[in-house]
């Protein structure tokens, strides 16, 4: 068996956790996880560094044991890791080469948990999400957009780097940096603006990072754990946005508009020629960041109060593409729903952009080669429909007609998958 002792935030080992230490024959773990231990002179150690070397001396170990002659004493291997191995931790890897069962694991208290209660707050409604050897965009993405997450930071991406970005993008978010969590001397728990973070080093003793809308901080109490990772519906009726002389992309339009963007946490949309805001309402209820870009100042004021009526971050910015675009960070799907003539030039800046997809939503046929043409000279995939619906209206007599709807043409590009790669945030 390979034992896991989760050491949870600076809490000493049990004296099951002791025992296993001694009669192990291998003890991977941090150093000082392992000075702490303290295993007996002669057993195998290996100090966590790179993981493949750490599986590949416990796979040795194993195979040592299973090769030992009967009644030999040739120990197994006891793994210890910080806080809770199996969340965001060393229990993935160890499963996957070697299988659950060949695992008894023992999980202490996570960093993340421990910091909330040092907040005081509950976070079964959190997100969490790892920037430890991962692109910050992704991290900075998820808290643009919900109320409470939990940031594991690592090199490069820890508070400083976090605040950064997050000034830049975000309004009314508060970072609770939880430094040394367990450690009676030198923990500490700070709460701070984005800007604050960007300005300080904060060394390598930050274990969890916790970014806060405390106006929404606490939730309706739910019996399910975790964010509300999709919206109880979508495609809103018109009537339940703000909109000028039905100037809004209509509901068959979006429907069908939401399933080639594929919003989802993480993602950073841009919605462009926005109008009313109601396509990146949607996007930002599927728990995409969303960049909502409008040329009109009333327009960016509908924009801001749609999102508000339905209680979702949509940052609107004021300006015409595609002049605006190089300000705003690299996108992973954009919806281009205005543009007149400018359209073939708006599209083709967003395709430089790389995002995953870019749909576009015109009502005129004569746009539509070069938005293709803008599209596959940027190597999407290109493809497209005429949507042209009919709702039922009713008539005198309790009877219904079908009212025709103006057609609108919707073309999207898809980058091929070999070409997608994480990007950073700029």
């Amino acid at each position: 068996m390979i034992t896991v002792f989760g050491t949870g935030t600076g809490a000493p080992l049990d004296a099951a956790a002791l025992e296993a230490v001694r009669a192990a024959g291998l003890v991977v773990g941090a150093r000082r996880h392992i000075d702490a231990a303290a295993p007996p002179p002669g057993t195998a150690r290996v100090v966590m560094g790179p993981l493949a070397p750490a599986l590949d001396a416990i796979e040795e170990q194993l195979a040592k044991a299973d090769g030992a002659a009967p009644g030999a004493v040739d120990g197994g291997v006891v793994v210890l890791a910080s806080g809770d191995p199996g969340f965001f931790g060393i229990v993935r890897a160890l499963a996957e080469r070697f299988g659950p069962a060949a695992l008894d694991v023992r999980p202490g208290v996570s960093s993340v948990a421990t910091a909330f209660a040092r907040a005081g707050l509950p976070w079964d409604d959190a997100v969490v999400v790892s920037a430890h050897g991962r692109a910050l965009r992704t991290a900075v993405n998820v808290c643009r957009t919900h109320p409470k997450v939990a940031v594991l930071t690592g090199p490069g991406s820890g508070p400083a780097e976090l605040g950064a970005e997050l000034g830049r993008r975000t309004e009314n978010r508060v970072l609770v940096v939880a430094s040394a969590l367990g450690d009676p001397e030198h923990e500490r728990v700070e709460r701070v603006t984005p800007a604050e973070a960007a300005a300080r080093d904060w060394g390598g003793a930050v274990s969890v990072v916790l970014c806060l809308d405390e106006e929404r901080v606490l939730a309706p109490v739910r019996t399910v754990a975790g964010p509300r990772l999709s919206p109880d519906r979508w495609a809103l009726d018109e009537d339940e946005f703000t909109h000028r002389d039905s100037m809004i992309t209509k509901f068959e339009v979006r429907a069908l508009a939401l399933a080639r963007l594929g919003p989802r946490p993480g993602d950073l949309v841009w919605d462009i020629g926005a109008g009313s805001g109601s396509v990146a309402v949607e996007c930002a209820r599927f728990g995409a960041a969303v960049v909502a870009v409008e040329k009109t100042a009333d327009g960016v004021e509908r924009v801001r109060a749609n999102a508000a009526a339905h209680g979702v971050d949509v940052r609107a910015v004021h300006g015409a593409a595609p002049t605006v675009l190089s300000d705003l960070s690299d996108p992973d799907a954009v919806f281009v729903g205005g543009g007149g003539r400018e359209l073939p030039a708006i599209v083709t800046a967003c395709a430089r952009r790389a995002p995953r997809t870019v749909v576009v939503a015109m009502a005129a046929i004569d746009r539509v080669p070069a938005v293709r043409a803008a599209l596959t000279g940027a190597g999407y995939a290109c493809d497209g429909v005429l949507l042209q619906s009919s709702r039922l209206a009713p008539l005198p007599g309790e009877v219904s007609r079908l009212a025709a709807a103006n057609p609108v043409f919707l073309v999207w590009g898809t980058r091929p998958a070999s070409s997608l790669s994480e990007g950073v945030v700029q």
